[in-house]
């Protein structure tokens, strides 16, 4: 994480930050985040972003503290990164890395870390599998919350979760699109999965590669039918999954080519 950092829109430093601003948050995991993509000083999709932090307070406002209504609209979010990308040389106005909202506490705190190292040409392989910690229908899945070590706990391990049903749910960091027959399928929230950024993006879209887009769950039995997958997120937009859990998937990287220029396309055309 990088030094300068705002809270509720007045720019401040990391080491300045006091314990006792964040106590639910830091000792309960009460509260939620967003990690948002940030190109030549312009945050991607800023607008979806604080819909889905807006939605996950007001579905837990007897618990979480929210930060006034004032600091989570688009354009304070937008004057405090400003501020904060002049403020610090390191950043600089032009800055492109990534940005993340964390909103606990009656506080909205907004930091910055740099892109994380390309991933390999071959895209990432998922072929690890959880599935002692996903039950269908768990409604805490539906939100990105800062009590986050479920998730944390596989990173960078190729893991799949899986629920009780034996379906495919999403993996640690991102969202899941197969390609079965004719349709691109992701699963349903009930899976349970989070409502990605990137996942709602392509669901408006309805087509990737000229393939409906589907909602619906894929169980593990079925993954011999996909012939290609894509992993996506707001800062990678949509990597290519070659290997599902010992298969190979020929069709993968072409698949999230059409869905990176999908996701841009439609940043473009609604100025996002």
């Amino acid at each position: 994480m990088m030094g300068t950092v705002a809270v509720n829109g007045e720019v401040c430093r990391l080491e300045d930050l006091r314990l006792q601003d964040f106590l639910q948050s830091f000792f309960f995991g009460a509260g939620f985040f967003e990690t948002l993509l940030v190109e030549e000083g312009a945050p991607m999709f800023l607008e979806r972003h604080l819909a889905r932090l807006r939605e996950s307070l007001g579905a837990h406002a007897g618990c979480v503290h929210a930060p006034p209504p004032e600091v989570l609209t688009p354009e304070a979010v937008r004057e405090a990164l400003r501020r904060c990308l002049e403020a610090d040389a390191s950043l600089g106005p032009r800055f492109t890395g990534v940005a993340k909202l964390v909103a606990g506490d009656g506080r909205l705190l907004l930091s910055f870390r740099s892109l994380p190292p390309r991933p390999p040409e071959e895209g990432v392989a998922l072929q690890a599998v959880e599935e002692r910690c996903y039950r269908r229908g768990d409604p805490t899945l539906n939100h990105k919350s800062v009590s986050y070590l479920r998730q944390y706990a596989h990173l960078g391990r190729g893991t799949v979760f899986v629920n009780e049903a034996g379906e495919l749910c999403e993996v640690p960091n991102g969202n899941l699109f197969f390609l079965v027959g004719d349709s691109v399928v992701t699963p349903p929230l009930e899976a349970p999965c989070l409502p990605g950024i990137i996942r709602s993006v392509l669901l408006v879209e309805g087509r990737l590669a000229g393939r409906p887009i589907v909602e619906r769950p894929v169980r593990r039995e079925q993954v011999g039918d996909v012939r290609g997958c894509v992993l996506t997120n707001s800062v990678s937009l949509a990597l290519a999954v070659p290997r599902l859990l010992g298969r190979e998937l020929p069709e993968s990287h072409a698949l999230a080519g059409h869905a990176r220029a999908v996701v841009r396309e439609s940043a473009r055309r609604n100025g996002d």
